[in-house]
């Protein structure tokens, strides 16, 4: 460790005897990548080879600089479909940007999502990963999915498709049809059923492995290039120089803005991705730490000519299942596709684009969590409701305002929430100690001559006028022989100036019943906005108390515990 850096954690320990575990880990992980580095780059119009850097750049980095002992990085479906409508906005912004590099653009936006990763990690906003809370990515990513499902028409038909959208492109291309290219077809739909099949039999080769070894096979031995269907082409033998994209040639907003909204899902989705697999192993999860580690592990990519990346649960789960120990799982599997691009760049040169359409959209379906999404139908009709809402913004309003309708849809559900906190009149329970709400529990009674009423939240500028009139209400149907108007404060955290008002406004309305307004365990902070906000002068300091029976016994002169 270099002071907070998580410099070479995951490799911390080594011995010899993991290379057991590590090597076969490795090897198994660039097998089954392998196939989706070359299929994933495709979304954001990327050549093949760009995915294949990533997975050798993205693990070496997060190797040396990640905290995590077992987590693999690596090319994502979702974060590639956000990356894919961030460049479109970029080009569409300046079009002098369609004249640069698309490859230059996505590399610029890698180091911008590295840069927005390592910022964060300096203001310890490693809370940011909840901001798209679960229900809300399940529902973005199921949006995300038809997105790329929708996308993959043109590869699977061989028909160019110039509309955008979710049913303009359908609609294109059934008034196309006589154009679609049925071997590509037919071999794209055959490559994905296999994928299918294989899940569906639980067959221990990976089934992306399969449909790519199968394509290629099948590609030399009867040449389906020589029969019109689509193929990878050349793919470079040798891996990128290091470069700097020309950012300076893009227009800076978009850049931004589109590294921001990047970095929110892949950190978003990552972290999620993270505390699942730490949750089974036993491995802490700090999100601020992985900031590092994930910051690294996009810097690495935009500096060699690659993409964004996120954290992989496909790969981690084929390390956890292949027995990996620690990171040089990863760095194997970098080696590994390393000679992978020198062996056997003439060999995916012939792989049909058909099959990559397969291997995209059985991608795009497993992004569709029906079980998660009855699950949380089961739990909380509201937020299933927050989940079609993100899933509706994905389709509706593209990827990229689609993560802007999920963020939004997060805080309206975040203020829902704490728009209308919990409250009630408190009392006793004969036999019984403690307070007793008095609506959920009938034989609770009222204590003789007092009020005591709790709110559960804060008071705040959004649920002020709220709390407000719950409060004045509760004051004016107290009882005539009633003295004192006890507010139970201890659950009330942060009071600011407008809350300040609305209980100046209550302090008011007992004042004309004669009723003794105290507080009681008021926080610290609180006591600072009340006290600068003129309320506690009006109450008096002497009726503030440490707690409800204190001030009870001050008030009315009785135990609080009848």
């Amino acid at each position: 460790m270099i002071g907070s850096i998580p410099v070479l954690r995951g490799l911390a320990g080594f011995n010899k005897d993991w290379l057991r575990s590590d090597i076969p880990a490795g090897l198994s992980i660039a097998a089954v990548g392998l196939p989706s580095a070359i299929a994933y780059p495709a979304i954001a119009g990327l050549p093949p080879e760009t995915g294949i850097y990533a997975s050798i750049a993205a693990p070496i980095a997060y190797a040396i600089f990640g905290p995590s002992r077992l987590l693999i990085v690596g090319p994502d479906a979702a974060t590639m479909t956000v990356l894919a409508a961030a460049m479109g906005a970029i080009i569409a912004a300046d079009p002098a940007a369609a004249n640069i590099d698309r490859v230059a653009i996505a590399s610029a936006l890698a180091l911008g999502v590295g840069v927005f990763c390592i910022l964060a990690k300096l203001l310890r906003l490693g809370v940011l990963a909840s901001f798209l809370s679960r229900p809300i990515l399940v529902g973005f990513f199921a949006g995300v999915s038809l997105s790329i499902l929708v996308g993959q028409i043109s590869r699977f038909t061989g028909v160019k498709i110039e509309s955008d959208g979710l049913l303009a492109p359908v609609v294109e291309i059934l008034r196309k049809a006589a154009l679609i290219h049925w071997p590509s077809l037919l071999f794209g739909l055959s490559m994905f059923a296999l994928l299918w099949i294989v899940k569906a039999f639980d067959l221990k080769i990976p089934g992306p492995v399969l449909v790519v070894v199968i394509s290629v096979v099948l590609s030399a031995l009867f040449d389906f290039r020589g029969y019109g269907m689509a193929v990878v082409g050349d793919i470079p033998s040798g891996f990128p120089s290091f470069s700097l994209p020309a950012v300076h040639r893009m227009a800076l907003d978009q850049l931004v803005l589109g590294s921001a909204v990047i970095f929110l899902v892949s950190f978003g989705a990552g972290i999620v991705t993270a505390r699942s697999f730490g949750s089974r192993t036993g491995e802490d999860v700090d999100a601020n730490q992985e900031l590092i580690g994930l910051g690294a592990a996009n810097i690495a990519p935009g500096l060699f000519g690659s993409f964004p990346i996120s954290m992989s649960d496909s790969r981690t789960a084929i390390n956890l299942s292949t027995g990996g120990v620690s990171q040089l799982a990863g760095l194997v599997s970098a080696a590994t596709l390393v000679a992978a691009l020198v062996f056997l760049h003439s060999a995916l040169r012939i792989l049909p684009i058909p099959a990559l359409a397969a291997i995209l959209a059985a991608a795009a379906i497993s992004l569709i969590d029906i079980q998660e999404l009855k699950k949380i139908w089961r739990i909380s009709r509201m937020e299933f409701v927050f989940s079609l809402i993100a899933m509706w913004g994905a389709i509706s309003f593209g990827v990229l305002n689609g993560v802007v309708v999920a963020v939004a849809a997060t805080f309206v559900y975040l203020l829902h929430k704490t728009m209308f906190p919990r409250d009630g009149l408190l009392g006793h329970i004969e036999g019984r100690h403690g307070f007793f709400d008095l609506a959920r529990f009938p034989e609770a009674r009222p204590v003789e001559g007092a009020a005591v009423f709790a709110i559960q939240g804060n008071i705040l500028f959004y649920n002020a006028d709220y709390v407000r009139t719950r409060l004045t209400t509760v004051a004016r149907e107290l009882a005539p022989r009633t003295k004192c108007f006890v507010l139970d404060a201890s659950a009330i955290t942060h009071v600011d100036s407008t809350g300040a008002v609305a209980l100046d406004t209550v302090a008011d309305t007992l004042a004309k019943r004669d009723i003794v307004f105290a507080i009681a365990d008021l926080s610290q902070e609180s006591r600072g906005i009340l006290e600068r906000a003129g309320v506690i002068k009006k109450i008096g300091t002497h009726n503030l108390f440490n707690g409800r029976e204190e001030a009870l016994r001050a008030l009315i002169g009785k135990s609080a515990e009848q």
